[in-house]
């Protein structure tokens, strides 16, 4: 059984529907903040605060070396000329690259602030001295050339440097959830 869908519509009356009278305000407000989102505001202080630490880290390296250095025979080879992880092989290199940025993606990941304080300062020590070591390990291979007991020894420190960074990023995290609920629980 066909049936006309002339026929069906022949009694249709459309409802009236009543728009209020700023609706198209409404409408044109709605609209331009779907295309036209506002531009999200940057935290500029964790970027500062992520640019600080890391220039605190690099000086430290800096005063540690030229303290480790000030007293000996200055060495003959150019800075060029010495060996380093990454200057060893391509794939070294690639493994030297990854830790080192994904350490300094860590970094900049810190949010610093008076009650962590303390907490990140004990692992930028540590995380100082693994640095001192690295160095230590670099000349090392300087001076008793490739070996694979100083190769190891160079990628368990990276390995070790971007392990604290990210216990530190958990405790950090631990520590924030534990001060939300210690608010919560003084509110209620």
């Amino acid at each position: 059984m066909q049936k006309d869908i002339r026929e069906l519509l022949k009694d249709y009356k459309e409802k009236e529907i009543n728009l209020s009278a700023n609706h198209a305000n409404t409408f044109e407000d709605l609209l331009k903040k779907e295309l036209h989102p506002s531009p999200k505001r940057k935290n500029y202080k964790r970027l500062a605060f992520a640019a600080s630490i890391a220039i605190l880290i690099v000086t430290g390296i800096q005063f540690s070396t030229t303290e480790s250095t000030s007293g000996t025979i200055p060495n003959k080879q150019s800075p060029a000329k010495e060996l380093s992880l990454g200057k060893i092989s391509p794939e070294f290199n690639a493994i030297e690259k990854y830790y080192t940025n994904a350490i300094n993606l860590e970094i900049s990941e810190l949010d610093l602030n008076d009650e962590n304080k303390d907490l990140i300062n004990g692992y930028l020590l540590k995380i100082a001295r693994l640095t001192k070591d690295y160095k230590k390990l670099t000349q090392e291979l300087n001076t008793n050339g490739v070996n694979e007991a100083t190769i190891d020894a160079l990628i368990s420190n990276l390995q070790l440097r971007l392990q604290l960074f990210k216990r530190l990023k958990k405790q950090l995290k631990q520590f924030n959830n534990l001060k939300e609920q210690n608010n919560e629980s003084q509110i209620i």
